[in-house]
């Protein structure tokens, strides 16, 4: 059996985990206490035998992070405000963000990605090209723009505090699964000891996918304005599929000296979208790994560290409050 490669995402004031058949959302209330969502992974997507073919799982995984940190995200600020009392917008018949307003969603947040790092790039340097007379040279500095922005961008949203503490949790969520897969204890002591940077950070696949396409891009030439727009857009996941690989590579050989060397820009990166979390960071990541943890069998309820908890939906609304123990 191929070996599983757990991961997650930050969301405010909170940890969405991923497992193999269930995902779980763990956000700390205003009140302190640890509010906890799961769900089982039983769809097709999940059954279906072509989302582990090499460069198609690179796409159904980005996809299912998009749609499934959406609703993480969602629930969590539900409970990091204080409850869904009075929350209306696009929701499902549950509460949550669901059908075509999640669909919608993640579209308008994929347009906004593509047009600000892709799109813009290319008409930023559709401007210098009367100055620039080799192709080659063109899509290198577009590439060198696009890295720019997204350099740029990171940095930027950083300095703000909500985001700071999202970047916490961030650093939350890589040191419980570095703990992890090192064999260390999931307890908050444990943990803490562990790095902020992780080979399968979602921001260091960015970074890849930037470097890929500068170099994708290069080979193009400098045919008309709507082809190269069009070739930005329909490459995109073409390019994010190589990435994956890259990533899942460099994750599974990272003791080869040259693989390390070849991640070394990617863990950087990473420095600005992780902090070092508190101690309650760190505890809610733990508390969504090991429920993930739990649906996967590797774990007992005994087992787990003790930590009061609310079971809520997926709204975000409570359902019982116990101690995992």
């Amino acid at each position: 059996m191929a070996k599983y490669y757990y991961g997650g995402q930050a969301v405010m004031e909170g940890v969405m985990m991923r497992g193999q058949r269930h995902m779980a959302v763990a956000v700390r209330q205003p009140d302190g206490r640890v509010a906890l969502y799961g769900e089982p992974l039983d769809s097709w997507v999940y059954r279906s035998p072509v989302r582990h073919w090499p460069l198609l799982r690179g796409v159904f995984v980005l996809w299912d992070a998009l749609l499934l940190g959406m609703r993480a995200l969602t629930l969590s600020a539900n409970v990091a405000l204080g409850g869904v009392d009075g929350v209306e917008g696009a929701a499902g018949d549950d509460g949550g963000l669901a059908g075509p307003a999640l669909w919608a969603t993640v579209a308008v947040s994929l347009c906004f990605a593509v047009g600000l790092f892709f799109v813009l790039p290319l008409g930023l340097i559709h401007v210098l090209d009367r100055w620039i007379a080799s192709a080659l040279v063109s899509n290198v500095v577009e590439g060198v723009i696009r890295l720019g922005l997204l350099v740029g961008y990171l940095a930027l949203i950083g300095r703000l505090p909500d985001v700071r503490r999202l970047f916490g949790y961030h650093g939350a969520e890589h040191k419980t699964i570095n703990a992890y897969e090192a064999g260390a204890p999931l307890d908050v002591a444990g943990v803490q000891r562990q790095s902020t940077l992780h080979t399968r950070c979602g921001t260091g696949f960015l970074l890849i996918v930037v470097l890929f396409s500068i170099v994708v891009f290069a080979f193009l030439g400098r045919p008309p304005l709507p082809l190269r727009v069009l070739s930005r857009i329909v490459l995109v996941p073409v390019i994010a599929a190589f990435a994956y690989e890259f990533v899942r590579f460099g994750a599974a050989h990272y003791g080869n000296r040259l693989v390390r060397a070849l991640l070394t820009p990617s863990l950087a990166l990473q420095r600005l979208t992780t902090r070092e979390p508190d101690d309650g960071m760190v505890e809610t990541a733990i508390v969504a790994f090991e429920r993930v943890l739990v649906a996967d069998g590797l774990l007992t309820l005994g087992d787990a560290a003790p930590a009061t908890v609310v079971l809520v939906d997926a709204t975000g609304a409570p359902l019982a409050v116990g101690v995992r123990r």
